[in-house]
This record gives C-alpha cells, sequence and structure tokens, in this order.
C-alpha cells in the first residue's frame, strides 16, 4: 500500500513527538525513583503494650452460683495483660460451710466498691473490672467487654522479688493507694463437704492469701519494699483512687 509524501512526512513528525515524550516520562521516572531511594525511611511506630487489667472476682465456697464464675475466672489464669485474682469472702459462712481461704478484708473491699457504685449492690460472684465496673458473674461476655474499655490513667508498676517501682506520672486528684497482693498461681482442689456445694469438688486458681497497703503514690517516682514472696505465691501491686475507688493502674511479677 502507498502513502503520499505529506502523510509519510505528518507519520514521521508525530514519531518524532512521541520519542520525545517517551524520553521525558522515563526522566521523570528515574528522578523519582532516587529521590526514593535517597529519602530516609519513615520511623516505625511500634504498637504500646496494653496495661495489664485487674480482674477481681468476689466469690464463696459456700455460693452454689459461684463456680462456674470461679471457672471462667480460672480459665484467665496465665492470659497476658490481665491479673485475675479471686477474693473469698465470708459471708456465707454461715450456710453451714466455713471457706477456709475468706478473709473480711476481702469482703471489706467488696462492701467499700459498692458502696461508691451507683447500684451499692454486694452479691456473689460479683466481678470489678480496674475497680471500675461491676459485672455479674453469671455473665463472662460482659466481663470481656469491661476488660477491653479499660482506661489505665497511671503509670505501670514494676513489680520485683523485695519491690515495686513506680515512675513517675501525671499527679492523680488526690494520693493514690497503693496495695500489694500476694496470691496463689496453682490450682488448689477443694472437696467441699456441707453447705450449698456439699459433695462438689472446687478447683481455685489465683487465690488472694495477703492484702497489705504499701502507701501512697502522688505523681513523683517512688519505690517499695516489701518481703520477698514465700510458699510459692506470686505478687501484684495496683494504685487505687481510695477505698473503693478506681484502679489507676496494676502490675505483677508473673512470666
Amino acid at each position: 500500500m502507498s502513502r503520499s509524501p505529506s502523510l509519510v512526512r505528518r507519520l514521521a513528525a508525530i514519531a518524532l513527538l512521541l520519542g520525545l515524550v517517551g524520553s521525558a516520562v522515563l526522566a521523570g521516572h528515574a528522578l523519582i525513583s532516587t529521590a526514593m531511594a535517597s529519602a530516609p525511611a519513615a520511623p516505625r511506630v511500634a504498637a504500646a503494650p496494653a496495661a495489664p487489667v485487674l480482674v477481681e472476682l468476689y466469690q464463696s465456697e459456700g455460693c452454689s452460683s459461684c463456680p462456674p464464675a470461679e471457672a471462667w475466672l480460672n480459665g484467665l489464669a496465665g492470659r497476658p495483660n490481665v491479673i485475675p485474682l479471686a477474693f473469698e469472702v465470708t459471708y456465707w459462712d454461715y450456710l453451714g460451710w466455713k471457706d477456709r481461704f475468706a478473709s473480711p478484708a476481702y469482703t471489706q473491699r467488696q462492701r467499700d466498691f459498692a458502696a461508691r457504685s451507683p447500684s451499692h449492690e454486694v452479691a456473689t460472684p460479683q466481678f470489678w473490672i480496674n475497680g471500675q465496673q461491676s459485672v455479674s458473674g453469671a455473665n463472662p461476655r460482659a466481663v470481656e467487654a469491661a476488660i477491653a474499655s479499660v482506661m489505665t490513667t497511671a503509670p505501670v508498676p514494676s513489680v520485683g522479688a523485695g519491690s515495686v517501682t513506680i515512675a513517675k506520672g501525671a499527679a492523680p486528684a488526690r494520693p493514690a493507694d497503693v496495695w500489694l497482693v500476694r496470691y496463689d498461681p496453682r490450682t488448689i482442689e477443694v472437696p467441699i463437704k456441707a453447705g450449698e456445694n456439699g459433695g462438689r469438688s472446687l478447683p481455685h486458681r489465683n487465690l488472694v492469701r495477703e492484702l497489705i497497703r504499701l502507701g501512697t503514690w502522688s505523681g513523683a517516682a517512688v519505690r517499695f519494699a516489701y518481703p520477698p514472696a514465700t510458699g510459692g505465691l506470686r505478687s501484684a501491686v495496683f494504685l487505687q483512687d481510695g477505698r473503693g475507688g478506681a484502679v489507676l493502674s496494676a502490675g505483677s511479677d508473673a512470666r
């Protein structure tokens, strides 16, 4: 097929123009690639670990509705960033079985929470999540939701064998109480011989054995010393806004 000279000239001009444009595009890509190679890499921001959440279960060996809640708490033991603690209360002992792990101090702690809560409810089984939310022991899904919603407002205590260090942080509205808890991480099987759970064997984990007030924290860095735990017990420390108040932060020596 023949082409006229004018058509050939036009086609040649178009080819030349396309060639120039292509060269410019290639040059632009080269400049961009060089700039990207020489530019410093964007810093990688590590996600901050979630602060440990204190999950307290108030229960009694003499309470027939407590075993399912305790079984769920036992399942939390060893879970990262959750400190599950079982506080045995005394007010069901009259039903015929005395809970040997119960303490009037733990009963009073539950009542302190109730005194500052809208419902003023004291019941078993009852969960308190960082001292901020009360959840019925029959509703583990609500416990999970409460754990996920917790906000920590103070530095996480660094708990060692014989001391705890609390870093400098924003000063709370009033000095926070610093509490030491000794708890048993082992599973303890208790045969119940009387009362509502008579004939059952209840497995306990993370039973609280001691509750000791160390002092206060007002925002400045502070260190408290205490005797190392013995008998296989572990230690947890938490900061609390007064009796029955919110837990501002918590930490433990669990590995």
